[in-house]
């Protein structure tokens, strides 16, 4: 493939908690559009989306980049779940589609930080995992690309923590199993990355997503915090910590994912600016950044 690294500062390494999943037949297309909140019908071959699984009552399961090679062979890029138990789990509902569900163990995934040579915005560069891909994982300040591959790369922890401190800026949540099947698409702001629709015909969870949208009733959204503590995904109260001159604090959301000092949380969508703090420290909320939908 082509987006090989040009500099020290933009060689690839490793980065945790991405694993691949392949459906691939006849059938895999309208079998994703009728599991997926997303649209995949809309996605031209050679082309990615944000996507997901939800349970019944449309809470989010997994979080994925859907790659559409094409019209027989989706691969997903899985967030922070187990592969095996996912590809497992699916596979239950394939029922007569002729579509087979694997997770790719021999695909790697990683990152450098520099602007692709051939991808471009939902434009994938490459022909499959086995021979490589790259995907334009760029997005407002910050030059970005992923690989999909069969050669591995370096471990280098300082920037894999940026690579997700990243993600986390730009409004990707990175769910641990305990935050899974606990949100709406609506409380994680997926809509920031266009990764679900209330357009399409039916899929799990798709008349709780369908009438929160229409109903207006979408009250909580992610908000993006920095703080000394909100590594530790507790509460985040309203009002200033003990000892800092207020007599009381509430809870008003919940850290799901952190990264270093900085975090997302669920919480009301007319929180304001605080005083907020979570684990007896002061946190302060930041601006979500752009540029990651697609």
């Amino acid at each position: 493939m082509s987006d090989k690294p040009t500099a020290t500062n933009g060689e690839y390494f490793t980065i945790p908690g991405w694993a691949v999943v392949a459906l691939r037949g006849e059938d895999a297309s309208r079998f994703a559009q009728a599991q997926f909140m997303g649209d995949v019908a809309a996605l031209a071959p050679g082309q990615w989306q944000w996507n997901g699984w939800l349970t019944p009552k449309g809470r989010v399961i997994a979080l994925f980049a859907l790659l559409r090679l094409d019209e027989t062979s989706l691969l997903l890029l899985l967030a922070d779940a187990d592969p095996g138990d996912f590809a497992a789990a699916l596979s239950r509902f394939v029922f007569r589609s002729k579509v087979k569900v694997t997770h790719e163990a021999a695909a790697h995934v990683a990152g450098a930080f520099r602007a692709p040579d051939a991808a471009r915005g939902a434009a994938v560069a490459g022909t499959g995992a086995d021979s490589g891909l790259a995907l334009d994982f760029s997005a407002a300040g910050s030059a970005r690309t992923l690989r999909i591959g069969p050669e591995s790369a370096a471990q280098d922890p300082g920037s894999a923590a940026r690579w997700r401190a990243c993600d986390l800026a730009h409004g990707l949540p990175r769910l641990d199993p305990a935050q899974r099947e606990q949100w709406t698409p609506q409380q994680l702001s997926l809509d920031r990355l266009r990764a679900y629709s209330v357009k399409k015909g039916c899929y799990p969870g798709q008349e709780i997503v369908a009438r929160t949208h229409f109903l207006g009733q979408a009250k909580r959204g992610l908000v993006r915090l920095q703080g000394a503590a909100v590594g530790e995904l507790d509460e985040v109260m309203a009002g200033a910590p003990p000892g800092g001159g207020v007599a009381s604090v509430r809870p008003i959301g919940q850290i799901v994912c952190a990264a270093g000092d900085e975090a997302l949380a669920v919480m009301p969508l007319d929180a304001g600016d605080g005083p907020f703090s979570s684990g007896g420290q002061p946190c302060r909320r930041l601006p979500l950044l752009d540029g990651l939908a697609r």
